[in-house]
């Protein structure tokens, strides 16, 4: 049997998934098989490291972070704790839906800890990134006017905000509400107001994604499907399209890419189809677990693809 061509997958591809001409095709990336190493444990007595490329680390956020040296990564893109959490409270479950409100205790903080916690991370994140590298911080109506006004005490540049509409969001529960469907994406260059100048941005590629008009801060993109979560769940976990979208918006091919707060490694997984050197921070054990799995699924499947046409 004569296998499919590159042109009759992406054609079958993008009628199945919708994937835009020049975003990448999950099964068309052209990839020998590399094993991806498992999550090393952070060590905290050592400062100044570089850290391994495509390497993800298990360990406290700001803690890894100080222990990178400066000017280590081209670009951040990220997904804190959107502090949606209630300590010592249940998630709220909707009767028609197995979905229950977020209520894992990593996103449970008071007011004064959070904004405390948010200063720390961003301030070592701006001390890794390179001067005028992109950071990209997802948040919600919940966290993102504090992230940006911290930023704004740090004087630095917000080039953009991004809101991905979610045409599939999840009903609300209350009832006593717009339903939530968006989410927003921080666009900050890592330097102040004055001094911020020559951030990536390729244009040219975004506004061929748009079919030749210029791409608006505006993405209507379905929430996660079910196929990215078969190695497990993570309750804020992004699309690979979204994720997709910012680095190839933001960075550039060989590019050095840091997610502080990695989750199920949807940044790391983009980066990885990309070519772009990926490193991750996730405190816990099972996301760390899921991420690796993802990460080495995906280049096996690379392999076979490979060998069978």
């Amino acid at each position: 049997m004569v296998s499919a061509t590159a042109e009759e997958r992406r054609k079958s591809e993008t009628k199945q998934t919708g994937w835009q001409p020049g975003e990448v095709e999950p099964l068309d990336v052209g990839q020998p098989y590399e094993p991806v190493p498992p999550p090393k444990v952070h060590q905290h007595q050592r400062s100044g490291i570089i850290p391994i490329g495509n390497q993800l680390y298990q360990g406290d956020t700001v803690e890894t972070l100080q222990s990178f040296a400066d000017d280590t990564f081209d670009c951040a893109i990220t997904d804190p704790p959107y502090n949606i959490a209630k300590k010592g409270k249940k998630g709220l479950a909707w009767a028609f839906s197995s979905h229950v409100t977020m209520d894992e205790q990593w996103d449970a903080y008071s007011t004064d800890e959070y904004e405390k916690f948010t200063a720390a991370w961003l301030s070592e994140l701006c001390r890794v990134v390179k001067e005028n590298g992109n950071i990209f911080i997802f948040g919600s109506y919940h966290n993102i006017y504090t992230i940006g006004a911290i930023a704004t005490r740090m004087d630095l540049r917000i080039v953009n905000s991004i809101i991905w509409a979610k045409p599939n969001a999840q009903p609300n529960i209350t009832c006593r509400m717009f339903t939530e469907s968006t989410e927003q994406v921080i666009w900050i260059c890592n330097n102040t107001n004055k001094k911020a100048k020559k951030w990536t941005y390729n244009y040219q590629h975004m506004k061929e994604l748009n079919g030749g008009k210029q791409m608006r801060n505006f993405w209507e993109i379905p929430v996660t499907p079910k196929r990215e979560r078969v190695h497990g769940k993570h309750p804020s976990q992004k699309p690979l399209r979204v994720m997709e979208r910012l680095v190839l918006a933001g960075t550039n091919p060989g590019d050095r890419v840091v997610d502080c707060f990695a989750g199920s490694g949807s940044t790391l997984l983009a980066c990885d189809r990309l070519d772009r050197r990926w490193v991750g921070i996730e405190r816990d054990e099972a996301y760390c677990d899921i991420a690796h799995r993802r990460l080495d699924d995906e280049r096996r499947q690379r392999r076979l693809l490979k060998t069978n046409t």
